[in-house]
């Protein structure tokens, strides 16, 4: 009862700090602006793991943050195994892939009326198709290792950032296009000095939902056969063992790295689309 009584204690004085913190000039600058949210997530932790260790809930329940990050100091090299089977080798080759593809596509497509007219609306039938009806075809296709996971990880994140390079090809107006002709501009020219830059927000958008699509893809198609290493396999494995505290941990490994993804995806689009209203202080 003394873990919960503090816990509660601790939320309250955290709230009340970050509620003051809030309306200060703090959170106005880039370094400030993390402090709320880092409060925000170590009051998270606090809290769970005084409730966990006041209300003594079982680990094979719910463990205590302090056991998932003893479990993560001890399984370093098996963590970064899977990290590097699942992210680097499944998930990342994918997106890359899938993206690409994406682009190039989009590009036909805004060349074709007869593709705007008959591939997407196929594409947004297999864009609902569900990700556990896609994965064991894809094992059985490509077999147990990285290159299964790797082609679930296209199906995903193909349509999503098609979808959007489309819709952003199509975001300038009549006016401009008419402008780029009085210049004699070739379609070329039109699209890499007029639609391509006024696409960016509309595929940076599409890159962003794809970071997210890539991690859980290629995590849920292990479940389905994977060799023995892998974020999806260990999560699997330990469910069946009980070890709940390493299915935690990876949990939180691939929270960190779908983080970072985004967050670098954001970064380059902050970089490359300084000129638009959304990234203007």
């Amino acid at each position: 009862m003394i873990w919960v009584l503090f816990s509660l204690g601790f939320w309250a004085a955290a709230w009340a700090l970050n509620v003051r913190l809030s309306h200060s000039d703090l959170v106005k600058s880039r370094a400030g602006a993390l402090v709320v949210p880092a409060i925000f997530g170590v009051t998270l932790l606090v809290v769970w793991e005084g409730v966990v260790r006041g209300l003594n809930v079982p680990g094979v329940i719910l463990p205590p943050p302090s056991a998932i990050g003893a479990r993560i100091a001890v399984e370093l090299p098996t963590l970064w195994a899977d990290f590097r089977q699942t992210f680097l080798k499944g998930a990342l080759s994918g997106y890359v892939l899938g993206c690409g593809a994406a682009f190039l596509t989009a590009i036909a497509i805004d060349r074709s009326p007869f593709l705007q007219r008959g591939l997407l609306p196929v594409g947004n039938f297999v864009a609902a198709l569900p990700i556990v009806g896609i994965a064991p075809i894809m094992v059985m296709w490509f077999g147990f290792d990285w290159h299964s996971k790797a082609a679930v990880v296209v199906v995903m994140v193909f349509f999503p950032v098609l979808v959007n390079t489309v819709s952003g090809l199509a975001a300038t107006d009549s006016m401009q296009r008419d402008l780029m002709a009085t210049y004699s501009a070739s379609y070329w020219q039109t699209l890499f000095k007029l639609r391509l830059p006024a696409a960016m927000p509309f595929i940076f958008n599409g890159l962003k939902i794809a970071t997210t699509l890539a991690l859980i893809g290629a995590i849920v198609a292990e479940f389905f056969g994977s060799p023995i290493v892998g974020m999806g396999f260990r999560i699997t494995a330990e469910v069946g063992r009980l070890g709940l505290d390493m299915v935690w941990a990876e949990i939180a490994v691939a929270a960190l790295a779908g983080s970072a993804f985004y967050g670098l995806v954001a970064l380059i689009e902050k970089r490359m689309t300084f000129w638009h209203p959304s990234q203007r202080n």
